[in-house]
């Protein structure tokens, strides 16, 4: 390692951090951070953490939403998805019913109809930023519709989103960015209020109707956890999936023989969906507290360690995916870490999996040629998240 402890947030390594993953991995699997906290960056070392919520607590990630110098309280805090057992249990029943196979089933129709209109504008337009022209309206399109929100605020969704992820590497003299986190999280706040005020007068066949009719033990959630599960819901939807669609149409834009193997038998997406989830996963890192002394790794790590651990990281250890940086339309590993693990593996997985796979079905059947208009790329900065900020595109039928 060089001198130092190594800095996740740095720019150069959000760009491309999978070499100071490399390093750690083979240097010291389980080290101190700059300017806090601890990485996990071997895949036996993560699973362990994922597996084990009593000694490792979801609260860690408070600490990616909402830092010390916030300055205020991020509803996200109070979602499912920083809760620990039990009271995990009792949120996540009300969301899983929510998201289960047969709302996925009931969605394939008006999301396979979403992607061609969102193709025929793209081909239309021929040059295009696939980020805000596909990936982002397509998530919104779904989550928003899910929600019952208003469509003409998809371009405020995503700014939303933005500004969130990049909480988790803000630092106390980032004023502007604290600034604008700030006023997003307000937006947030004032905008979901009265979206469940208007659903208490009205109700409706959407989620968050839903969720203000539900009962826990015979009891209503309090306004915080429906603050909490709005802020999940549409950040989360966005995300994962808008990250996925865009990460995956980039690979392709770049490897002109893998996109004709897919034209060539569409049954090879869900298989190159995967691979795209383990060599370049939306979810970069979850956050992990200490609960006790303990070790991971032979490492010992006393009470109240803060701890990120690396998905990206495990999803490429050699040791346990031979080859690993190489990108494998073949590979059949089994235990995908993407979207997590035990407890907390991501509800809303096959919804993302389904509108990527409709999506890449749609694109590469009515979608002839497809070339990426820049040299590099800009990534967003986030540590736990990772994205294309732009994805320029030309595209012909």
């Amino acid at each position: 390692m060089p001198s130092g402890r190594p800095n996740l947030s740095l720019p150069e390594v959000r760009q491309n951090p999978y070499p100071l993953y490399a390093q750690l991995r083979r240097e010291a699997p389980v080290c101190e951070l700059e300017p806090a906290g601890w990485a996990i960056s071997r895949y036996e070392d993560v699973a362990h953490v994922l597996k084990n919520p009593r000694v490792f607590s979801s609260e860690g990630l408070r600490f990616a939403v909402e830092p010390p110098w916030f300055g205020r309280s991020n509803p996200w805090t109070d979602s499912l998805v920083m809760k620990d057992p039990p009271h995990h249990a009792r949120l996540r029943t009300l969301v899983s019913r929510a998201f289960g196979s047969s709302l996925v089933s009931r969605l394939e129709p008006s999301i396979r109809a979403t992607c061609e209109t969102i193709t025929s504008r793209i081909l239309e337009r021929r040059e295009v930023d696939f980020v805000q022209d596909f990936a982002l309206p397509l998530p919104a399109s779904v989550i928003g519709g899910l929600m019952g929100l208003d469509p003409s605020l998809q371009s405020r969704f995503k700014k939303w989103a933005e500004d969130i992820v990049a909480l988790s590497v803000s630092r106390p003299e980032d004023t502007e960015l604290l600034a604008s986190a700030r006023t997003t999280v307000e937006e947030m706040e004032r905008y979901f209020n009265e979206v469940m005020d208007h659903r208490r007068r009205e109700p409706g066949e959407d989620m968050v109707s839903d969720l203000l009719r539900a009962r826990v033990d015979g009891e209503p959630l309090t306004n915080r956890e429906l603050m909490g599960f709005l802020f999940f819901l549409l950040l989360a939807g966005l995300e994962t999936t808008g990250n996925l669609l865009s990460t995956s149409t980039w690979i392709l834009s770049r490897e002109p023989e893998l996109l004709a193997r897919l034209r060539a038998d569409r049954s090879l997406i869900p298989r190159f969906l995967e691979e795209v989830l383990r060599y370049e996963p939306p979810v970069q890192a979850t956050l992990r507290l200490c609960t006790e002394d303990t070790t991971v790794g032979g490492v010992p790590l006393p009470k109240g360690a803060m701890m990120y651990v690396l998905l990206a990281s495990a999803l490429r250890d050699e040791n346990h995916f031979p080859d690993a940086e190489r990108f494998d339309l073949d590979r059949t590993e089994p235990e995908n870490l993407a979207f997590g693990h035990g407890i907390h593996f991501c509800l809303g997985a096959q919804l993302a999996r389904v509108e990527a796979r409709l999506a890449l079905e749609t694109m590469l059947t009515r979608i002839g040629r497809l070339s990426l208009r820049a040299e590099q790329v800009e990534w967003l900065p986030g540590v736990t998240v990772r994205g294309l900020k732009a994805l320029p595109l030309e595209v012909r039928s």
